[in-house]
């Protein structure tokens, strides 16, 4: 293992997008994101109910929120 970083309540998949690395925390109804080099915190985004999955699609974070029945479409650099 080469290291393990603290994120926010219910972590569940993670996105790479080139440069940072993106987790939905469905207990938070947040998105954090991570420095991919060190796995330093960069901020996070609220977006809908218990957000589940997330892709990222070559420009755009999109996440699924299990509770609001919504999917959420993030800027790769917000």
């Amino acid at each position: 293992m080469l290291g393990t970083f603290p994120v926010g309540n219910g972590p569940e998949e993670i996105a790479f997008d080139g440069n940072n690395i993106w987790v939905p925390m469905e207990s938070d109804n947040t998105v954090w994101r991570l420095r991919a080099e060190d796995g330093g915190f960069r901020g996070q985004l609220r977006v809908g109910h218990s957000p589940t999955a997330i892709l990222y699609d070559g420009q755009t974070i999109w996440v699924s929120n299990f509770d609001s029945n919504a999917v959420c479409k993030i800027s790769q650099h917000p």
